[in-house]
């Protein structure tokens, strides 16, 4: 019988740090190797150089694939999903985890999850609904919950980008008057956002989707003239936008994209006696179709216990 030729196969590894496959000094590489004793398998740089024979080249290739797609869905990749996934198991392993409550996977397999039952009603409205406002205190977790719902989008392939917006008023302080060129200024002003993606999001791939504009955040006048599509939108601090501005950012909707708006009625920075477009949404988009409302409370703070003291002291000088 004719002995079938080797052929050889390059793989490139992309969307993945190559050390979160290969693991340090290539342990978990070894481990994969371990399933496929027949093929001669050399790690370089962010490729694998692969020789044997085509259907085991095919196989593995396949192999790498779902290994790849693990890490996407679940920030990690530990020599035990290694032994699941490529185990005869038959793909991806969902991890069980009361995965209702799950919203997305982060960093290292954490999970980000709706703890609270506003943060629940949130993930819940929004997908009955195409826009959401989310009204609460400090500290109820209603961005948070905000970002892991787009980044969930992006990762299920719902949408292909997603825009982070806040109006650019903040506790009196306006950009002009901060120092540096525009990225320096937009970035102590957008931590929050950048804070909570980085706990969601591989550092490499963050940059990579902020380089290639996947993910964009900028101030709210950068949204005027634009039509958002195949998009989830986050307006946050909505409280600081003016009825103009908040008009102008609703009317930015595309066919097919998601808009969550959060704010604080209670924290309103804007100047002088300008009203607020969070308010005045409030008040008249409430029965509009497609849109849903979720208003969190001192019950949903999950910051320090002493949060939830400070929010029922100020709420009884009002």
């Amino acid at each position: 019988m004719k002995k079938e030729t080797l052929q050889e196969k390059i793989i490139e590894i992309s969307g993945i740090n190559p050390l979160d496959l290969f693991g340090v000094n290539e342990v978990k590489l070894k481990l994969i190797k371990s399933f496929f004793p027949k093929l001669k398998v050399v790690a370089r740089g962010a490729n694998l150089k692969v020789l044997g024979e085509k259907v085991l080249l095919d196989e593995f290739s396949e192999a790498i694939n779902l290994l790849i797609q693990h890490f996407e869905k679940y920030n990690d990749l530990t020599e035990n999903n290694i032994k699941n996934v490529l185990g005869g198991k038959g793909g991806i392993v969902v991890e069980s985890s009361k995965g209702d409550d799950i919203i997305v996977h982060g960093n290292r397999g954490r999970h980000v999850k709706a703890r609270t039952v506003n943060q629940r009603k949130m993930v819940d409205v929004l997908e009955e609904n195409d826009m959401l406002f989310a009204i609460g205190p400090a500290g109820t977790g209603k961005t948070y919950t905000a970002v892991a719902l787009a980044v969930r989008a992006l990762k299920n392939k719902e949408v292909r980008r997603i825009i982070l917006t806040r109006p650019a008023v903040e506790a009196g302080e306006n950009l002009g008057f901060l120092p540096g060129d525009l990225k320096e200024k937009l970035d102590p002003y957008m931590r929050p956002l950048y804070d909570a993606l980085q706990d969601m999001i591989p550092a490499e791939k963050l940059a990579e989707y902020l380089e290639e504009g996947v993910i964009q955040i900028a101030p709210l006048a950068f949204m005027r003239g634009r039509t958002l599509d195949k998009a989830f939108v986050i307006l946050d601090e909505g409280q600081n936008t003016t009825e103009g501005q908040m008009k102008m950012f609703l009317t930015r909707m595309g066919k097919t994209a998601k808009f969550v708006v959060t704010g604080d009625v209670s924290q309103i920075d804007l100047p002088g006696h300008q009203k607020s477009g969070l308010k005045k949404a409030i008040e008249v988009l409430d029965s509009v179709k497609g849109i849903g409302f979720v208003h969190l409370d001192d019950k949903d703070v999950i910051r320090h216990k002493l949060v939830t003291r400070i929010i029922n002291a100020f709420k009884k000088e009002e």
